[in-house]
C-alpha cells in the first residue's frame, strides 16, 4: 500500500495511469479468453451432430459414446501436457499453437466422410480444449492486477459459455441444411479460430513467466502497462518465492493443500453432470418427449441461461468471493438435479418440466461451479509450479468429463430408468461437494497470488 506522499509524487498515479493500464489488462485478457470461446464451442457443438453421426456410421451406444468422448480423450492429454511447453516456451506461444489446433479440427471434422478420420480430428480439437483450459486461465491470472483478477480470469468462463450458446444457436440454424447440416455445425468454428490466431499477435508474454526466466525489464514494462505500479517489488518478491522454482516438482509434499483443493473441485465440477447435459442436450429433450425441432431449440435457452448467470457471477465474484458462490450453487444444483431425476423416474412428469428443471440447474451451475473453477485453479498454485498445477487440475476435470460423457448414452440406452439413475447420482455428488467446499476449501478473493501462497503456508 502506498503512503499519501508516495501517491502524490508517483507520476503514474498523477497521470491516472493505473486506470488506463487496467483497460490494457482487460483488452489483453479478452483476447486470451477467446480460447475459452473456442473451448465452449468445441464442447457443445457435437450435441447437434451426435445423433446424425450415429446414424451416418451406424454406431452402437458404446461407439457413439466413444466418438463423442474422443474429443475429451484429447482434452485429457492436452491438459496434461500443456503445462510443460507453457513453462518452457511461454504462455503466448502455446496459445498460438492452440489456435492452430482449433483450425485443423474445424476443417477436418467438417470435410471428412471417414469415421476414423472424424474421430482423429475431434481428438485434435480436444487437445486444443485441454491446453486452453490450462494456459488461458494461467495467462490471464498472471497478467491481471489483483483487484480485478477474479473478473478477468472469469472472462475465460464467460467466453466458454458464450461459445456454448453460439454452438447451440448455430446447431439450431443448420439443422434444416439436410445431410450436410452437421458439416456446417462443425465447420463454422473456422471463423473464431482464425480470429483468435490473428489477435494473439497483439498480446504480450506473461510478466510472471518473464520473471521466472530472468527477463525482468520486459516484465517491468508489461506490469507498468497492466497497472501494477509496484512492479519492482512484485518482481523482487517473485524471485524470492520462485527461487530455483523452475526445477521444482509439484509432487514434493509442499503443495499437498493446493493439489487437494484443485483436484477435488475439478472432480466435483464434472460430477455435477454438466458435460452429459452439454454434450447430449437434444437427446435429453427428445427423451423428455420434445419433437426434433424443439429438441434442438431448447438447448438455445439452456445456453442463454448459462451465459446470463455466468455474467451475473462475474459481477460479484470479487465481492462475494469464490467460496460463497460455490455454496449457493451447490444448494440449487442438489434441488434441480433431484427434480430432473424425479421427472425421469417411473411415473414422473417430463415435457416442459424437464426444460424448467434444467434451466434452474444451468443457472446455479453457471453462477457457481462454472464461474469459479478456472479462476480458482489458476490462483491456488504458486508461480513456480502454476503450470504443473493448472495441468493437474485441468487433467482431473477432463478425465472425469470423458468418463461422464462416454457412459451417459450407455446408461440411458441400457436401462428404461437410465435418466433417473444418472441425475440422482449427480445430485448426491453435489451434496458431497457442498460439504467439501464448506469445511475444507479456502477463500482467495482480494489476495495477490503471492499472498495466497503465503496463507497456504508454502515457503
Amino acid at each position: 500500500m502506498l503512503s499519501s506522499s508516495q501517491q502524490t509524487t508517483n507520476p503514474a498515479l498523477a497521470t491516472n495511469q493505473p486506470v488506463a493500464s487496467s483497460g490494457y489488462a482487460v483488452r489483453v485478457s479478452l483476447i486470451a479468453a477467446l480460447g475459452g470461446f473456442l473451448f465452449g464451442f468445441e464442447t457443445a457443438v457435437i450435441s447437434g451432430a451426435e445423433k446424425i453421426i450415429q446414424q451416418l456410421w451406424s454406431l452402437s451406444s458404446f461407439w457413439q459414446g466413444f466418438t463423442v468422448a474422443s474429443s475429451l480423450i484429447g482434452t485429457v492429454i492436452g491438459s496434461l501436457i500443456a503445462g510443460m511447453p507453457a513453462q518452457k516456451y511461454g504462455r503466448k506461444k502455446v496459445l498460438v499453437v492452440i489456435a492452430i489446433l482449433y483450425l485443423l479440427s474445424a476443417i477436418g471434422c467438417a470435410a471428412t466422410s471417414v469415421w476414423l478420420l472424424f474421430v482423429s480430428f475431434r481428438f485434435i480439437g480436444g487437445l486444443a480444449v485441454g491446453a486452453s483450459s490450462v494456459v488461458g486461465p494461467m495467462y490471464i491470472s498472471e497478467i491481471s492486477p489483483a483487484r480485478i483478477r477474479g473478473r478477468l480470469a472469469g472472462s475465460f468462463q464467460v467466453m466458454i459459455v458464450t461459445g456454448i450458446f453460439v454452438a447451440y444457436l448455430t446447431n439450431f440454424l443448420f439443422i434444416d441444411f439436410g445431410d450436410t447440416g452437421w458439416r456446417w455445425m462443425l465447420g463454422i468454428m473456422v471463423v473464431p479460430a482464425a480470429l483468435f490466431a490473428i489477435l494473439l499477435r497483439f498480446i504480450p508474454e506473461s510478466p510472471r513467466w518473464l520473471v521466472l526466466n530472468n527477463r525482468d525489464e520486459e516484465a517491468k514494462a508489461v506490469f507498468a502497462k497492466t497497472g501494477e505500479t509496484d512492479a519492482t517489488a512484485l518482481i523482487r518478491e517473485e524471485h524470492q518465492l520462485s527461487r530455483d522454482g523452475t526445477k521444482e516438482s509439484l509432487f514434493n509434499g509442499k503443495y499437498n493443500k493446493p493439489i487437494l483443493y484443485a483436484v477435488l473441485l475439478a472432480m466435483f465440477n464434472q460430477l455435477s453432470g454438466i458435460n452429459a447435459i452439454l454434450y447430449y442436450a437434444p437427446r435429453i429433450f427428445e427423451m423428455a418427449g420434445f419433437n426434433k425441432a424443439d429438441a434442438y431449440l431448447q438447448p438455445v435457452y439452456i445456453g442463454a441461461a448459462n451465459l446470463f448467470f455466468t455474467l451475473l457471477a462475474m459481477t460479484v465474484i470479487d465481492k462475494f468471493g469464490r467460496k460463497t458462490l460455490l455454496l449457493i450453487g451447490c444448494v440449487g444444483l442438489i434441488v434441480f438435479l433431484g427434480l430432473t431425476a424425479h421427472a425421469f423416474s417411473p411415473g414422473g412428469t417430463m415435457g416442459k418440466n424437464v426444460l424448467i428443471y434444467l434451466l434452474g440447474y444451468i443457472a446455479f451451475f453457471a453462477f457457481s461451479q462454472g464461474a469459479v473453477i478456472w479462476v480458482f485453479i489458476a490462483e491456488i498454485f504458486p508461480n513456480s509450479v502454476r503450470s504443473q498445477g493448472g495441468s493437474l487440475g485441468s487433467f482431473t476435470h477432463w478425465i472425469m468429463a470423458a468418463i461422464i460423457s462416454w457412459t451417459f448414452p450407455v446408461i440411458v440406452e441400457g436401462s428404461p430408468n437410465g435418466g433417473f439413475y444418472s441425475f440422482i447420482f449427480y445430485s448426491v455428488m453435489m451434496l458431497l461437494a457442498m460439504i467439501f467446499i464448506w469445511r475444507v476449501m479456502p477463500e482467495t478473493k482480494g489476495r495477490t497470488l503471492e499472498q495466497i501462497q503465503k496463507e497456504l503456508g508454502i515457503k
